[in-house]
């Protein structure tokens, strides 16, 4: 319109920020005041930006997140925040456990939730949602990875005997992995896609469980005997199938229900006790 004016109002704070400084001689106070000082924040913002995991502390005993927004500082303290809006006002879906084995336990993620943070913040995590869920709370270390967008079984260890033992199980190709996933096109009733990823050997073996001639969809039970990056997603578009909802992959694969990939099952020995474990997704998440 003639004579509108726009004024972008600088006291707004912004979407994204990132920033560090090292604390120094006679600088008192708590992390989240020097932060407001030094950054324009609001502390409001920072405290929540502070819980959700968005800011750091390096000093001589390593680089951690700091949550408490009266955390003192220390000189020398290298203080950082990566303060993104969008990312903290994400609202997560919620885990939920399906066995605990005290060295480790086991989840159901659902799709859109991390398998461990960002140095954004890691309220949209799977770790952090089981390092809440345990009280008194144990150490969590990530076992395995799921893709975001990918629901169904994880594994979590709380010790490092047990992150050790089941990280070689999953290394060494000693776990069996099953997948629920649904493609695009009329597959085959079984068939295995022998197509190295990223220079490397790759192996995916499929059975057809249901075609759905309505919206040209096929259910497929999946298992892997690699776990090579983006496997399944890469392996079926690969072959002209592309995944359900995948928003990486493939052409006319919508699906306004997300992605359709789900771990569905695990079996393996267990490290520890050395008994074999047998881990299904309940139906009612199928």
């Amino acid at each position: 319109m003639v004579g509108s004016k726009f004024v972008i109002d600088s006291t707004l704070p912004p979407a994204k920020l990132d920033y560090q400084a090292v604390v120094e001689l006679g600088t008192l106070g708590s992390v989240c005041d020097f932060l407001a000082a030094k950054t324009g924040l609001p502390k409001l913002r920072i405290k929540d930006a502070m819980n959700k995991g968005a800011v750091w502390v390096s000093a001589r005993g390593g680089k951690h997140r700091v949550r408490r927004a009266t955390t003192p500082i220390k000189v020398g303290d290298n203080i950082e925040i990566h303060y993104d809006a969008d990312v903290l006002a994400r609202v997560p879906g919620v885990a939920k456990c399906l066995a605990d084995e005290r060295d480790y336990s086991v989840w159901f993620k659902p799709a859109g939730l991390l398998a461990q943070g960002s140095p954004q913040g890691d309220h949209c995590a799977l770790l952090r949602q089981v390092e809440l869920y345990f009280k008194p709370a144990r150490p969590v270390f990530l076992v395995h990875r799921l893709d975001r967008e990918a629901s169904g079984i994880m594994v979590v260890a709380h010790t490092r005997q047990a992150s050790a033992g089941l990280s070689a199980l999953f290394n060494e190709g000693r776990v069996v992995k099953r997948y629920l996933v649904g493609v695009s096109g009329r597959t085959q009733l079984t068939g295995t896609i022998d197509e190295p990823l990223d220079g490397k050997s790759a192996k995916t073996h499929y059975e057809t469980l249901s075609f759905d001639a309505e919206h040209n969809e096929s259910t497929l039970s999946v298992r892997i005997e690699t776990g090579r990056l983006h496997q399944i997603r890469r392996h079926f578009d690969g072959i002209g199938f592309p995944v359900m909802g995948d928003p990486k992959y493939g052409q006319n694969n919508s699906n306004s229900e997300g992605m359709r990939l789900m771990a569905a099952e695990l079996e393996f020995v267990c490290p520890l006790s050395k008994v074999p474990r047998h881990y299904l997704v309940p139906d009612n998440n199928t």
